[in-house]
């Protein structure tokens, strides 16, 4: 799956990253942007009230004139987004721009004479006060309240082009890092590709061995895996040489058999019969053992065309119990597992399943089962309908020369192999009572 993937998993997580970082930066920008200008503006407020002081008049009386020019041609058309306003130190109004309403007065807030203060009104304009004390020629001192306010829209139509470019670039610019990122993460981990297609090449018999240039960083892991291979390979031509000798020393036994089968009277053709099937065997196994060509790590195999062998089999032998084999297993179910262990850990467990059970045995299985945390391959669970096992001495048999029944023909190592088999190959084996026929139940978790 995907998100199993390096790749996926350092892409997405640089995605984040990039993301937060862009997201960050342009709240700082536009913020920085907004700061800008309004600092720009209240500047521009800050003259305007220069201009106003500069044309306004006091007579001899202290009284304030305004004219009816202003540098600004704003202030005299109505409604223009920039308004004027002088109030007397009682707060009273004493003059307002023509372009400023009833609607549009401004009432300065507390201050001091010399001092000046911005802020963003409740109506959605900046204003600018600034309160001064004026003489006239007789030494008649008056104060005075200047204000200037502006509507928001120029600010904020600057702020949302700003928004408008400042996204489009950033998402480009984001694109193209992570692209960029793609293209680096993709030579970064160019010698793990390697090193797979090289296991795949050694699976399929294409290569004996890891021998590829690869990172400093992975050459401790390719030597140790062609250790691992090397160990294999060699216990794997111990097995061979061992089954030479087994099935060479069972050649004259099974010679002697067949010249005396003529005296076992009505039983002769079932005698043949066996010990053609022995011979036919022996010859398979011969031939194994002597091939030489390439052999592969793992391989796969086909599980329910092997259950269907072992259950045909078996029917053979029971065949005065008349079992019924129950099959429940989705066509194909692939594992990756020696053909002769898996019959080594199934044939036992169906073989003493048929051996206890009354007249039904059961086969299921389930893709994927997850064990103790652990993700496994495949799950194959064996029911019968017989006495069952008691939960005290299923530990006890699995030790190899322990049966559970002391009368029962058997070596007492079947289940010890089938126990052994499944640990080595990274399984695990588990044993119960079958709630749906009363039986024992055995399950093999396999990688």
């Amino acid at each position: 799956m995907y998100y199993k993937s390096l790749s996926f998993r350092l892409l997405l997580a640089e995605g984040v990253v990039l993301t937060a970082f862009f997201a960050l930066a342009a709240v700082m920008l536009e913020q920085g942007f907004l700061d800008s200008a309004e600092q720009s503006l209240r500047e521009r407020l800050q003259i305007q009230i220069y201009s106003l002081l500069s044309v306004a008049e006091i007579n001899n009386d202290a009284d304030l004139k305004m004219p009816d020019n202003f540098p600004d041609p704003r202030l005299t058309h109505p409604s223009s987004g920039l308004y004027g306003f002088i109030r007397n130190d009682k707060r009273e109004l004493l003059w307002h721009s023509p372009s400023a309403t009833e609607g549009d007065e401004i009432a300065p807030p507390e201050m001091t004479a010399g001092t000046s203060v911005f802020m963003f009104d409740q109506q959605g304009r900046y204003v600018l006060h600034y309160a001064v004390i004026w003489q006239n020629v007789a030494g008649m001192e008056r104060e005075y309240f200047f204000s200037v306010a502006e509507d928001a829209g120029f600010v904020s139509n600057q702020v949302k082009q700003l928004q408008e470019i400042l996204r489009f670039w950033l998402i480009i610019i984001g694109l193209v890092l992570v692209g960029i990122q793609f293209a680096l993460l993709r030579w970064s981990l160019k010698p793990l590709r390697c090193m797979v297609n090289d296991l795949e090449a050694i699976e399929e018999g294409k290569k004996s061995c890891l021998d590829g240039q690869y990172a400093s960083e992975l050459e401790g892991l390719a030597g140790n895996l062609n250790a691992f291979i090397s160990s294999e390979r060699a216990q794997l031509e111990r097995y061979r040489n061992n089954l030479a000798d087994l099935a060479h020393s069972l050649k004259t036994p099974l010679a002697i058999l067949r010249g005396c089968a003529e005296s076992f009277g009505s039983q002769q053709e079932t005698v043949q019969d066996q010990i053609s099937r022995m011979d036919e065997i022996i010859e398979y196994q011969l031939q194994k053992a002597a091939a030489k060509g390439e052999c592969k790590t793992i391989k796969s195999i086909n599980v329910v065309t092997i259950i269907n062998k072992i259950t045909a089999s078996l029917a053979k032998v029971y065949r005065d119990k008349d079992i019924i084999f129950e099959v429940s297993i989705p066509a194909p179910t692939i594992v990756y597992c020696e053909q002769g262990d898996f019959y080594e850990i199934f044939g036992n467990l169906m073989d003493n399943a048929c051996k206890w059970c009354r007249h039904k045995v059961t086969i299921t299985a389930t893709l994927e089962p997850i064990k103790d945390g652990k993700h496994y391959a495949l799950l194959l669970e064996i029911e019968d309908d017989g006495p069952g096992i008691p939960a005290e001495t299923i530990r006890e048999i699995l030790k190899r020369g322990v049966r559970a029944d002391e009368n029962t023909h058997g070596h007492g190592i079947g289940m010890s192999v089938v126990y052994e088999l499944t640990g080595l190959l990274g399984g695990q084996l588990q044993g119960g009572k079958s709630h749906a026929l009363g039986g024992m139940k055995w399950g093999v978790y396999l990688p």
